[in-house]
């Protein structure tokens, strides 16, 4: 979170809006660096655009173009270890970051990580140095969302010294909203990656009084509450959407992604708080206490007429291209033509006659990448661009502009999972077992019900967890799942998976020990410039 990292950003998000904008976010002095112009109605509404998207998701000191914007590298990598996607490009490690540390095929053949260093764990620890720079891949989610967060900060800041005309409540309400709502949303997604982290509510500046993630998670959930007590100071909600509807683009706003109201944006952070409070427990170590309180925030959560946060392309790559979603760098006419490969194990969540399945996947030549890379990756599937044409059934990628709906945060479908997810584990199987239905009706999978078909408890854990595994997909919050899950332990393994030799063998009951640290540690970009202070919560996962 250096000084220059802010200004840079900052600057570039006013140049990325256009040349209408740039007098407007000019930072005028580097020494003294404040954008003069958030001063203004016009000035502030602009960077609350350029501020989140460009800023938060898109602009950073290191970049590349698979994993320097946010939607298609963080999310990506998390869809890696959550074993969704695979990837033997060597761009920062990005082959090895997904690798387990073995495959046994069904012939009793082990395929050990054949990497340098040969565990994920190890190669964490060697790639966070600073002199590692962009090959760091710890640094681009912490750098995303620390981005993020300044900008929100500044936003705040500027909301009560901006002159507004007319309403000037209801406009200060939305820009504290959103705002408010952003930093919660990176918070979030720092306490569930990072051991550690940094409470930071001034712009331009840090400090070194590093904070454990239960902390950062709180710190979350704050911002979110304050994010809907802003919103809820709006005296005209007409006032309140129309400067929500400047903020977001115009191509954002159809499907789900047209402006909130403030009761919209209660249920979203309820949501997300749900997430937080569900991915950032063990299934192991979670109580009832804990089930019912995702259960009552996932109650109080999204609805299925609810506008959530999303984002998408446009033809001209003004804010992002297909090629910064993770979607853009999945599709392919070919099983492992694209960056990213679709993994056999999402593939085998699929239940027989899935019409989600048949409408996203085509089993083609099997890809048989390359073997020093480990055979995780290898797979016989392609994501199809657009859908094979099922009527009323979710298409997963589309690379027309403007086509594919990004959900940025939490949406219905997961809100709902949540909600079963809950119930089945209180001992309501029957009414989690139906939220499931519902959710597959919705997306138009013509499976049979399961509810009412006497399944047991584990049964249901089951049901559960391989719906959870495709609607949450491509989403980046695969790998919090696996974690939760203990299937990404060093001491645990996936049984019964599907693999493919190097030979093109297909395996039906393989067994991958994945080996993936639970929570990164801090990047060593951040602490060579900002140094933990005295008293700070350890910055190194001790595992």
């Amino acid at each position: 979170m250096r000084l220059k990292k802010y200004i840079h950003g900052f600057a570039l998000a006013g140049i990325l809006l256009g040349a209408s904008c740039k007098k407007e976010l000019t930072v005028s002095n580097p020494n003294n660096p404040t954008p003069d112009a958030l001063n203004s109605e016009t000035g502030i509404t602009t960077f609350a655009t350029g501020g989140v998207y460009i800023t938060g998701f898109r602009t950073l000191k290191y970049a590349d173009g698979v994993f320097g914007p946010f939607f298609s590298g963080a999310m990506g990598f998390h869809e890696m270890m959550g074993d969704v996607l695979g990837a033997d490009a060597a761009n920062a490690y990005l082959n090895q970051l997904g690798c387990p540390n073995s495959v046994t095929h069904d012939n009793g053949t082990t395929v050990n990580n054949p990497n340098s260093p040969s565990t994920q764990y190890a190669l964490v620890r060697q790639s966070n140095t600073n002199s590692q720079a962009g090959n760091n891949f710890l640094y681009y989610e912490w750098s995303h969302m620390y981005n993020l967060i300044g900008a929100c900060n500044l936003l705040i800041e500027k909301a009560d010294a901006v002159t507004f005309t007319g309403d000037a409540t209801s406009k200060k309400a939305a820009i504290k909203a959103w705002a408010y709502w952003w930093k919660g949303y990176a918070y979030s997604r720092i306490g569930s990656i990072y051991y550690a982290g940094l409470i930071n509510n001034t712009s331009f500046a840090t400090n070194g009084n590093y904070v454990t993630k239960e902390k950062i998670i709180e710190e979350a959930n704050s911002n979110l509450d304050k994010a809907v007590a802003a919103a809820k100071t709006a005296t005209d909600l007409t006032v309140y959407t129309t400067l929500l509807t400047s903020i977001i683009p115009s191509y954002f706003q159809v499907g789900k992604g047209a402006p909130q109201t403030p009761a919209m944006l209660e249920r979203n952070v309820a949501s997300l708080k749900a997430r937080n409070l569900l991915v950032n427990k063990t299934t192991a170590t979670m109580t009832n206490a804990d089930w019912t309180a995702v259960l009552a925030l996932a109650n109080a959560g999204i609805t299925a007429n609810d506008n959530i946060f999303t984002a998408r392309t446009d033809a001209r790559g003004d804010l992002y291209t297909n090629g910064q979603f993770v979607m853009g760098r999945t599709y392919s006419s070919l099983a492992g033509g694209a960056t990213y490969k679709i993994s056999e194990r999402f593939a085998q969540e699929f239940k027989a006659g899935d019409k989600r399945k048949d409408q996203n996947l085509k089993a083609t030549t099997p890809y048989l990448g390359q073997a020093d890379r480990g055979q995780a990756h290898f797979t016989r599937w392609a994501l199809v661009d657009g859908g094979t044409g099922l009527p009323g059934v979710v298409v997963y990628a589309r690379s027309t502009p403007s086509a594919y709906e990004l959900h940025v945060a939490v949406d219905y479908e997961e809100n709902q999972l949540m909600k079963a997810e809950a119930l089945i584990n209180t001992s309501q199987i029957e009414a989690g077992l139906a939220i499931i239905d519902g959710v597959r009706t919705l997306q138009g999978a013509g499976l049979p019900a399961v509810a009412g078909t006497g399944l047991t408890l584990a049964q249901a854990r089951e049901e559960l967890r391989r719906e959870r595994r495709i609607v949450c997909a491509f989403r980046g919050i695969s790998f919090y799942d696996a974690r939760r899950w203990g299937v990404s332990e060093p001491t645990s393994s996936r049984t019964g998976a599907v693999a493919i030799t190097n030979t093109g063998v297909v395996s039906t009951n393989a067994t991958i020990r994945y080996g993936y640290l639970d929570y990164w540690d801090v990047p060593d970009n951040e602490l060579v410039y900002n140094p933990a202070a005295s008293g700070s919560a350890p910055t190194k996962n001790p595992k």
